[in-house]
């Protein structure tokens, strides 16, 4: 199968090999020292280990694997009964600092959690004292976000077609969804919709550097195919221009990123073993790890806080 042509479903499928993978880490890296980041040992060791790596039999002939664009209920689905398990996603630790500030600041009110999953956000915002509506597309999700937040209202419903009326909310929060629609001007302008004037959106959302570096959930096919969840790279300027055409005002923007790590990177391992899919990229990224930690250094989450405006949109 030609993976840039689409399948039966008019679906494109993607190919993924792991020393391309690889080779675009070490790309970065080797960018990074370009711009000055790196000396010159760091150099060295990245173009020894790009031989090295094109010298591995086991990657150099593998065959790659073609993956299909899943799609998101799929995904969630899939998810729903570990979402909230330890180790937690580590976004969650990255985006919740920022999103619990904004949304600590506000009065307590009707609040809609937007893509809700398994309440989340939904149970802050209901110790806080909001009366709250969630709404997501998972009904696998909502039946968790259900138990973990009796308070509130959960309904099957999509970003672009909310089931909330129009100026019904004082707050809208939305939390690691955006990624996963195609373009944003339509959710904003639902966003505003059932916004009053004057009321808040708190948006977290994977950034797009996260999303470029491979940091795709995985959506397998009823058989165990591999599947992504289709995910997108939405940039800043792709957020200004649909939540300023929906009539909303910047109230702030983070990109919250961990500590630098003092500490040397590991080793790479001796033997360079490829692994399944089912583990891509991570277990890829294993080997390579100075390459790694040069290549991912980036914020994790985008955090946007914004108002809607008193006039008529």
């Amino acid at each position: 199968m030609d993976p840039s042509r689409p399948d039966r479903y008019g679906r494109r499928m993607v190919y993924q090999h792991p020393l391309a993978y690889l080779l675009g880490l070490e790309g970065i890296a080797l960018l990074r020292a370009w711009a000055g980041d790196f000396d010159r040992d760091f150099i060295d060791r990245r173009l020894a280990e790009v031989r090295r790596l094109l010298a591995t039999a086991a990657l150099a002939g593998h065959a790659g694997t073609v993956v299909e664009r899943g799609d998101s209920l799929t995904g969630y689905r899939q998810w729903a009964a570990t979402y909230d398990d330890e180790p937690r996603n580590g976004l969650f630790d990255a985006d919740e600092p920022v999103m619990h500030d904004i949304i600590d600041a506000l009065p307590p009110g009707d609040a809609l959690d937007a893509a809700c999953g398994t309440g989340r956000y939904a149970e802050h915002l209901a110790g806080r004292g909001h009366r709250v509506v969630g709404v997501d597309s998972s009904p696998d999700m909502l039946e968790r976000a259900r138990t973990r937040v009796p308070s509130g209202d959960f309904l099957l419903g999509d970003l672009d077609r909310l089931p909330v009326a129009d100026g019904s909310m004082d707050l809208v929060v939305s939390a690691l969804a955006l990624c996963h629609v195609p373009t944003l001007e339509p959710v904003m302008a639902e966003f505003a919709r059932v916004l009053r004037p004057g009321g808040h959106l708190a948006i977290s959302d994977a950034h797009h550097e996260l999303v470029l570096r491979g940091s795709v959930p995985h959506a397998l096919g009823p058989g165990g195919e591999p599947g992504l969840v289709p995910s997108y790279r939405h940039t800043t300027g792709d957020f200004l221009r649909a939540a300023l055409s929906a009539g909303f005002q910047v109230r702030r923007c983070e990109e919250p990123r961990g500590p630098d790590d003092p500490t040397p990177p590991p080793p790479p391992p001796t033997e360079l073993t490829v692994g399944g899919w089912e583990g891509w990229p991570w277990t890829l990224m294993e080997l390579v790890p100075e390459a790694t930690r040069a290549a991912w250094a980036i914020p994790g989450v985008v955090v946007w806080h914004f108002e809607r405006g008193h006039g008529r949109r």
